[in-house]
C-alpha cells in the first residue's frame, strides 16, 4: 500500500478541531460577558466615593466615582444646572463656581477633591427671600448678557474679580475677566456691570 493510500487515523479534522475550538471560546466568552455584568453593578459600588460638600450653605453628602468632575457632580447628582458645561477644557469659564471664597474651573475639578468644601453656584446667590444678588441686579440692569449661556459663570467670576481687588479700572476688569468668554460679545455691558457693584460697594 503506497502512502497516499493508507486509510486516515483516527482523530479530530482540522476543520472540525478549529469548529469545536469557536465554539468553546464562544461559550467561555459567553459566560465571561455573564460574570463581568453581574459584577458590574459591585464594581461600580466599590468605586464610589462618599464626599461631603457645603453646597449653598446646605450640607451635601453624595456619592460619586472619582472620575467625576466637580461640575458633573453640581449638575447631575445635585441638579444645580445653573453652572453651565462649555468647552469641559477650562478655557471659557462657564463652568465657574466659588471654593471655599476662589473662583475655579469646576470642569477641571475633580468632585473629591472638593471634599469638605464650601460651594457657591449661581443658585446660592439671591437671598432666602428671592431678592438678587447685587451682581446679578447690576448684570440685568445693564444688559450684559445676550444668549445668557455664560452668565452664570460670568457673575461669579465677577463678584470674585471684586473680592480679589482686581477691579480698579475698566481694563483691569477686562484683564482678570478675561478667563470667562462671552460669545455673544457683551463685554462693555459686563465691564459695566462689575463697576457699578464695585461702586456701590465703596459708596
Amino acid at each position: 500500500m503506497t502512502k497516499s493510500s493508507k486509510p486516515p487515523k483516527p482523530g479530530l479534522s482540522r476543520r472540525s478541531f478549529l469548529g469545536s475550538s469557536g465554539a468553546v471560546g464562544a461559550a467561555m466568552g459567553l459566560a465571561g460577558s455573564k460574570a463581568q455584568a453581574q459584577d458590574a453593578p459591585e464594581l461600580a459600588a466599590q468605586e464610589q466615593r462618599h464626599i461631603s460638600l457645603t453646597v449653598n450653605g446646605q450640607r451635601r453628602t453624595l456619592g460619586v466615582e472619582p472620575r467625576t468632575t466637580l461640575v458633573e457632580a453640581l449638575r447631575d447628582v445635585l441638579g444645580l444646572t445653573g453652572t453651565k458645561i462649555g468647552c469641559n477644557q477650562g478655557q471659557c469659564g462657564a463652568c465657574t463656581v466659588l471654593l471655599d471664597g476662589r473662583r475655579i474651573n469646576s470642569c477641571l475639578t475633580l468632585a473629591v477633591t472638593a471634599d469638605g468644601a464650601d460651594v457657591v453656584t449661581v443658585e446660592g446667590l439671591a437671598d432666602p427671600t428671592g431678592n438678587l444678588h447685587p451682581m446679578q441686579q447690576a448684570f440685568a440692569e445693564n444688559d450684559a448678557f445676550q444668549c445668557g449661556y455664560c452668565t452664570p459663570g460670568q457673575i461669579l467670576s465677577a463678584i470674585a474679580c471684586i473680592d480679589e481687588g482686581h477691579a480698579g479700572d475698566a481694563a483691569e476688569i477686562r484683564e482678570y475677566m478675561s478667563g470667562n468668554l462671552c460669545r455673544c460679545g457683551a463685554y462693555p455691558n459686563i465691564v459695566a456691570a462689575v463697576e457699578a457693584v464695585r461702586d456701590g460697594q465703596e459708596g
